[in-house]
């Protein structure tokens, strides 16, 4: 008897063979249940949760949304707050699963979503970079050879064996990112963090963007910010109510959100 071969199935096997391909987003959506009515306390939940009394609501926060992006190129996803933006970065991370469509990456990926995410609060900077190393699949050894280089970016050489539970939420930014970056990732994601720290260090967390950039790095940025998306990115994707509004390059893209935005 032939073997069936299914549409998904072939549209794998394309994506592992075109070597450039390393982000394919195939038709996506995901939705989630929000209840209907406002309850105050955990004791009143707990009463009508016991009841079977929450009424929910279906809400689709990202609907269709198709994408792919090659190695060097940067996408930006753009749209108001709730669009779907960073649920969409969210799935693409492997955070979360869509209810509709999938997802297929290659190589290297780090995300920054949320800097210090996945830290450890009671051991110390350095304790946390090897656990983060760790969380990213590199050994003891690899994050030994990069500690020193992320210790002298992060410049928080009198604090690495202090207990991050004490650091400012500054000095949490400054180690997470040191450590992504450090490890020079094929794809990077990027949600709203482009602002680290002060303003030396936000010059040269920018510097070091635009290095992994020349380097061939591979972007997917979300960001509020139009001037940094354009000085950054070359192609943008602007979503409303969690569906592609339209799709091109970063200059044609920003223009017609911001001509939406000044009618408002």
């Amino acid at each position: 008897m032939e073997e069936r071969v299914l549409p998904e199935e072939i549209e794998s096997l394309s994506f592992q063979e075109d070597k450039d391909l390393l982000v394919d987003v195939h038709d996506v959506s995901i939705k989630f249940r929000m209840p209907t009515e406002k309850i105050d306390n955990l004791k009143e939940f707990a009463i009508k949760f016991l009841k079977r009394q929450i009424k929910y609501d279906d809400f689709w926060a990202v609907k269709n949304v198709s994408l792919q992006v090659r190695r060097g190129e940067s996408l930006a996803l753009i749209g108001r707050n709730g669009a779907g933006k960073s649920t969409l970065l969210r799935m693409i991370a492997g955070i979360l699963e869509p209810n509709e469509g999938y997802i297929e990456t290659k190589g290297n990926m780090v995300p920054l979503l949320k800097l210090g995410a996945g830290f450890d609060m009671n051991a110390t900077g350095r304790e946390n970079v090897f656990l983060n190393g760790a969380m990213l699949g590199f050994s003891r050894k690899e994050m030994t050879e990069k500690y020193d280089s992320i210790v002298e970016f992060s410049e928080l050489q009198k604090f690495m064996n202090v207990p991050l539970k004490n650091y400012s939420q500054g000095m949490l930014s400054r180690l997470g990112f040191s450590i992504a970056v450090d490890v020079h990732p094929d794809i990077l994601l990027v949600d709203e963090i482009l602002g680290v720290g002060d303003i030396p260090f936000q010059k040269k967390c920018s510097n070091k963007i635009h290095e992994l950039k020349d380097e061939g790095a591979t972007f997917i940025v979300v960001s509020h910010s139009m001037s940094a998306i354009k000085d950054l990115c070359n192609k943008a994707i602007w979503l409303k109510e969690g569906s592609v509004v339209m799709n091109g390059t970063t200059d044609d893209v920003v223009a017609a959100y911001l001509k939406e935005c000044n009618t408002l």
